[in-house]
Formats: C-alpha cells, sequence, structure tokens
C-alpha cells in the first residue's frame, strides 16, 4: 500500500487543517542602517514626533507608530501599493506571528468557507480529489465512486485546465476548488488535458451534493479487520461505528485501527471515536487559562474487546494523537509506525464580519497518564520506519501490525 500523498477534494478540502501558514511580517525586514550605508536614503532623515522613552504610553498611542509608518509609505514610497483589505490580511498575519504559536492563525473568506464545509462531512461539487502540480496544473487524484465525477469519466491523471471557460493554471489551489464548487445541481464545464491524448476536450457536470468517505475498512487474508479513519470531520464517529459494526460481525482475530496521514479535526469527533474502542476511564485532560478538565469515555462501546493495533506515522496529529494517546496509555492497544506529529492544543474559531476566520489556541491537552504531546508526539510501542524504497503495492507497517496481532509480539 503507497502512502496517500496530500491531496485536495474537489469542492471540499479533504485535510482538516487547523493551522494555515501565516505570511511574512508586515513591513519586517527594514533595516536603516543599510539603506544610509548604500547611499538611497538622503541625510539627514526626517523624523516623526515622539515621545520620550521613559513616558508611559497607552495601547492607542502605540499603535500610533503602525500609521506613521504607513503614512510615510503612502507619501514616499516608488512602486504600486497593495489595497487596504491586502495590507489588513498582511498586518494581522504579522501581528499574530509574534504570538510564536503556528496554530493561532488568520484565515481569508474564501479559505474559510472551503474548510468549515470540509468540517462539516459533506460538500457540493464534483467529488473529485485533487493536488496542484509544480507546472501549475491541477490534477486529479483520485474520483469517489458513484459521484458525478466518476460519472462524467473523468480519470486520476486527469489536469484541469480551465472551468466554464476561464483558465485556472498558475491558480492556488484555493482558487480553484472554489470555481468548481458550486450549488448541487448546477453545471460546471472542465477543460481536461489528459495523459497520452494529444487533443483536450471539454466535460461538463452537473454536480451534487456529497457526503465525504472517511472509512476505508476490509478484512484481511489472516482474518484481521482493518479499518482507516482519514480525519475526524463531523460524521467520523458515525462513519466509523457503522462500519466497526459491520466488521466486528464477521468475527475477526483482531482490529487494526490506521491513523496514518490522519491530520485530525473536530474535539468531540475524537473524543466519540475513542469511546468506541475504550470502556470507562479517563481518555484526556485538557487545560485552559480557566482551568483543567478531564474527559472520560464510557462502558458499551462496539470495540472495547478485540485485540487491537493502531498504526500512526509523522502525519497523525491532534484528534489521531488524542485517540491514539487513551488507547496507548490505558493499556487498550499498541501503537505501531512512526512518531507523531505532536500537535498538543486546541483551537476555537472566530468568524470575522468579513467572513474571514480567526483560530485562537485556547487549550493543551494531555494524555490519561498526564503526558504532553506539544511539540514531542507519540512513540509507537513497535517503531517501523517506512522504506524509501517500498513498492507501491507494499506496505511494512501494516504487515507488522497483522505479525503482532497473530503471535502476541
Amino acid at each position: 500500500m503507497r502512502r496517500r500523498k496530500t491531496i485536495w477534494l474537489v469542492g471540499v478540502m479533504a485535510l482538516l487543517v487547523l493551522a494555515c501558514t501565516a505570511g511574512a511580517a508586515f513591513l519586517a525586514g527594514f533595516s536603516t542602517a543599510n539603506l544610509v550605508n548604500q547611499g538611497t536614503i538622503p541625510l539627514p532623515i526626517p523624523l516623526m514626533p515622539t515621545s520620550t522613552p521613559t513616558s508611559p504610553q497607552t495601547d492607542e498611542e502605540t499603535f500610533q507608530l503602525f500609521w506613521d509608518v504607513w503614512d510615510i509609505v503612502q507619501e514616499a514610497y516608488y512602486g504600486d501599493i497593495p489595497d487596504i483589505q491586502t495590507i489588513v490580511y498582511g498586518a494581522i498575519r504579522g501581528s499574530l506571528q509574534t504570538l510564536g504559536d503556528e496554530y493561532t492563525s488568520f484565515i481569508e473568506p474564501r479559505i474559510a468557507a472551503i474548510i468549515n464545509e470540509d468540517a462539516s462531512g459533506e460538500f457540493q461539487g464534483i467529488g473529485a480529489y485533487v493536488q496542484m502540480r509544480e507546472d501549475g496544473k491541477l490534477e486529479i487524484a483520485d474520483i469517489i465512486p458513484g459521484t458525478p465525477a466518476e460519472e462524467a469519466g473523468l480519470r486520476s491523471g486527469d489536469r484541469i485546465l480551465a472551468v466554464d471557460g476561464q483558465s485556472i493554471i498558475g491558480y492556488s489551489i484555493y482558487e480553484a476548488i472554489a470555481l468548481i464548487r458550486g450549488p448541487a445541481g448546477t453545471p460546471v464545464t472542465l477543460l481536461i488535458e489528459r495523459p497520452g491524448e494529444e487533443e483536450t476536450f471539454e466535460i461538463t457536470i452537473v454536480r451534487a451534493r456529497i457526503e465525504i468517505p472517511l472509512v476505508e475498512a476490509k478484512i484481511l487474508e489472516s482474518d484481521i479487520a482493518y479499518i482507516k479513519l482519514t480525519d475526524f470531520s463531523a460524521p467520523a464517529s458515525r462513519q466509523l461505528r457503522n462500519t466497526l459494526k459491520d466488521l466486528l460481525a464477521r468475527n475477526p482475530k483482531g482490529l487494526i485501527l490506521d491513523l496514518r496521514n490522519n491530520p485530525g479535526g473536530w474535539l468531540d469527533q475524537a473524543l466519540e471515536v475513542a469511546d468506541l474502542f475504550l470502556d470507562q476511564g479517563v481518555i484526556m485532560i485538557e487545560r485552559t487559562k480557566e482551568g483543567e478538565e478531564v474527559f472520560h469515555s464510557r462502558d458499551g462501546g462496539p470495540a472495547e474487546s478485540i485485540p487491537l493495533v493502531v498504526l500512526v506515522d509523522g502525519g497523525s496529529a491532534s484528534a489521531s494523537e488524542i485517540v491514539a494517546g487513551a488507547i496507548q496509555d490505558r493499556g487498550r492497544g499498541i501503537l505501531i509506525g512512526e512518531p507523531t506529529l505532536g500537535k498538543g492544543s486546541v483551537q476555537r474559531p472566530y468568524r470575522l464580519r468579513d467572513g474571514s476566520e480567526l483560530r485562537v489556541t485556547i487549550a493543551h491537552w494531555f494524555t490519561p497518564n498526564n503526558r504532553a504531546i506539544s511539540g514531542k508526539g507519540l512513540t509507537p510501542d513497535i517503531e517501523v520506519p517506512w522504506p524509501e524504497d517500498v513498492g507501491p503495492d507494499e506496505d511494512p507497517q501494516l504487515d507488522r501490525a497483522v505479525e503482532y496481532l497473530l503471535t502476541g509480539k
């Protein structure tokens, strides 16, 4: 089994990303000394009115420095000045960078809308996973079965060059997805470049409302049940519970829960998923400014007793680490694979007046044994590094999990 690349769902982002990379700090890197030495600033340099260094200043007076700087830029800068929205967004990102927390982030309206639709567990679109190529072309990575994309004949490897006559070459992946998405029942026409074919062609697809499939499951030849959860968006626990019920009805010898490359999602889904595998006890400890809260599992989950292995790797983060950490600390099962990412914080989203979103770190969480996860991650009970030369149909981590469940070692 080949490791999945990070791919995005047309009409929905497949991975729930809680941290967006902040842009460069506003007006960062200005060096007066260097400019003077290069002879680019005539001396003497005019000074703005200022208070003495020892005089106390209110927050409002301190912030006036920002406007002093921007007034100078508007008056003296030789070149195009961005519009006010771009300036404000850049200032917000720059100020958030001073917190030193990559997960407290500002998300622009169009991107926020995509992420929030992802988190709902369903979307309106065509039903194709996509990824951006280095040449700026949007490529179909995979197709969800039974969706309009499959019915229209789209294939993995197809490249989307234009949407409704508008070229998207060089667009960001969010810009491209936003154009392909749209209300269920409406058509969208895609210009397709297919490898091996000389001519491009157009396909018109009628969008539909599609539930994101979060669970992959099967019974392996060794009579071991295998179930993979791709993220923790809204329907995660429901889909996982229903699939577990079907798998366990076949009386497998053991169960493998695959959380590799699962970036996490909603906290409530992490707690509900953990409760499927754990009897009564602690799932996690959460610490905020106000104090501490302990979250518990209850008796009665469908997979509380079957022998269990959890597969993890460096892409297992946040909600994945909550579930895996509880299973490991409680002795419910063992972890196999590689160390996890180490995202032990919780973000609260705040919707802003223009549709943008601010996500603020409000808490850190700890495992039942009070282990901190942030920056550390979880260490598997059995470490199995992923070889560089592994074949496309090989999965040594899964093989090791099967071996453990069959032999107990």
